[in-house]
């Protein structure tokens, strides 16, 4: 088999799979940003630019997998978009979008206590 006939690698993990903030209910997205770990994700991530992120730059009291269940969590909610960038795997808060589907609750959920 030449170079060029040869199957692509395959990737190392599968795609995120997302959901738009309109197909959650108040109730998921509610659950979700209840977690500390997960209401700190969120806030770290309102704070810095879309994309910026990485999964393991946050500094948070949880080991990788229990990580990796916060962002799947968040994910299902409508919360965050994720895409994969070489080894890595990228973040940004769908602010605008979650916004659109549940008006002032992101709002709150950042606002100082």
């Amino acid at each position: 088999m030449t170079r060029e006939n040869a199957a692509a690698p395959a990737p190392h993990r599968a795609p995120p799979e997302h959901v738009h903030p309109r197909d959650v209910a108040l109730e998921t997205a509610l659950a979700a940003l209840s977690d500390p770990v997960r209401l700190t994700l969120v806030r770290e991530l309102a704070a810095s630019e879309d994309w910026e992120r990485n999964c393991g730059s946050f500094d948070v009291p949880v080991r990788k997998a229990a990580l990796s269940h916060h962002f799947a969590v968040l994910r299902s909610a409508g919360l965050i978009e994720q895409r994969d960038q070489g080894a890595k795997r990228i973040n940004r808060l769908r602010k605008q979008e979650f916004e659109e589907h549940f008006p002032g609750l992101l709002a709150l959920v950042l606002r100082q206590r």
